[in-house]
């Protein structure tokens, strides 16, 4: 990492997802130095684990392939993944941060020929399928992932395995050896684009997501519809692998909720509204999906998608809070029960798959490195013209890919904003 030069003039963004990608194309685009700091091994976030956008349902490689190739063609950009951001100490202008970029065990010499894998029959969970499958401890990422290279799970260093990876690799780019190591950077500006996580749905107890195979979150929906997901494609259900032809979308499901989160997440309503599109895409007029909801939320442009899938004979529309969820233990098939509000009756209604439209919540705690003010849901409020550090897409509020990006360019704005300032200072 002797490589990596930083200084007051630099920006530091903090987070490799679409919002953190767009920060650090659009700030080297006007000829600032970016540093971009990733803690996982490759960029994209969450919107690399998407199968489709809503609207208009095209794949998340459009937009993902693009910024891609601005980062791979601006020298101005230095990608460090891996890399946990420890402290953020200083002023505007003038910031230290304390990052440590863990080891990847494999160097830059790797094509992602993927002989390294070969020999390695170890598995691990596979994160970026949030855990629905597994996946050989040699590994590349995604398909879409940058840098195109293959990683090594910690847990396999020492092992024999381990030393067939290296014997197997042709280009001398397994190196066991690796260390973790600390840097300091310093920066005139922080764009902090952590994004968001799933909220933890084995809370909401009712539903049962942590006792019935089931029901599972839309956000592992998503990948059981890709067909590089985990079932290639197929939605199956987890406790035997049948076809899931009927299925429940639960919205609001730990957002809206003195329990759980008092915010609304914002895309779950039209997170589930495309995915009925997915049921109809797989089994056409013998696909059935029922959307129980609160109220649906489609602003603005989404309001024809929002009336097309109204449309759809294949999908129902229950207005009701479900109460509870129940298993049929001989079929496997999940029960809601509730009452639906328009015509108060009382409903128990089975389904082969429940699918629960999990709430936004901030991806990290800016307040573990840095003395920055969050709301009462963890996100980042908007920083006064003077600071330094800005919240960026997710880490500020919950939002769907268009309005992230968005954010991440008006945050951007002012990070550039604080450099020229300061510059213009010190020249002075």
């Amino acid at each position: 990492m002797a490589d990596v030069v930083a200084t007051n003039e630099t920006i530091v963004v903090v987070g490799g997802g679409i919002s953190g990608m767009t920060a650090a194309v659009e700030a080297a685009e006007t000829g600032k130095d970016v540093i971009l700091l990733e803690r996982s091994p490759s960029l994209g976030g969450r919107v690399n684990q998407l199968y489709r956008y809503f609207p208009k349902l095209c794949h998340p490689t459009c937009g993902m392939e693009i910024n891609l190739r601005r980062l791979r063609g601006n020298p101005r950009i230095r990608v460090l993944t891996l890399a946990e951001v420890q402290k953020i100490e200083g002023k505007a202008g003038d910031y230290k941060v304390s990052v440590t970029v863990h080891p990847r065990y494999v160097n830059e010499n790797c094509t992602a020929c993927g002989a390294c894998a070969g020999p390695v029959t170890t598995e691990i969970p596979n994160p970026f399928n949030y855990n629905l499958n597994k996946m050989k401890a040699v590994y590349l990422p995604s398909a879409m992932a940058y840098p195109q290279r293959y990683c090594i799970d910690p847990s396999l260093i020492g092992t024999p395995e381990a030393e067939k990876a290296k014997a197997a690799c042709p280009h001398d780019a397994i190196d066991l050896g690796m260390q973790a190591q600390k840097l300091t950077l310093t920066a005139g500006a922080v764009v902090w684009a952590t994004g968001w996580r799933p909220y933890d749905a084995g809370k909401i107890q009712p539903y049962g997501y942590d006792r019935f195979a089931n029901v599972i979150t839309s956000v592992e929906f998503e990948r059981l519809a890709d067909p590089r997901g985990p079932t290639k494609g197929r939605i199956l259900r987890p406790s035997d692998g049948k076809e899931a032809k009927d299925i429940a979308f639960i919205q609001c499901a730990g957002s809206r909720d003195r329990n759980h989160l008092k915010h609304c997440s914002r895309i779950c309503c039209m997170a589930s509204l495309k995915q009925t599109n997915y049921v109809r895409e797989k089994y056409g007029d013998d696909g059935k999906s029922t959307i129980y909801y609160i109220d649906i939320r489609a602003i603005d442009r989404f309001e024809d998608f929002y009336q097309k899938v109204r449309a759809d004979g294949t999908v129902r529309f229950i207005k009701s809070k479900v109460a509870n969820i129940t298993e049929d233990r001989e079929s496997g098939d999940v029960v809601l029960h509730g009452v639906d509000t328009e015509g108060y009756h009382r409903y128990d209604a089975r389904h082969d798959l429940c699918v629960l439209a999990v709430g936004m919540q901030p991806g990290a705690d800016i307040r573990a490195v840095a003395d920055v003010k969050v709301d009462a849901s963890g996100f980042i409020e908007v920083a006064s013209a003077t600071d330094g550090i800005f919240g960026a897409g997710c880490a500020t509020n919950a939002l769907d890919v268009n309005r992230a990006v968005q954010s991440a360019t008006a945050s951007t704005l002012r990070a550039i904003q604080v450099v020229n300032r300061m510059a213009k200072v010190e020249g002075q």
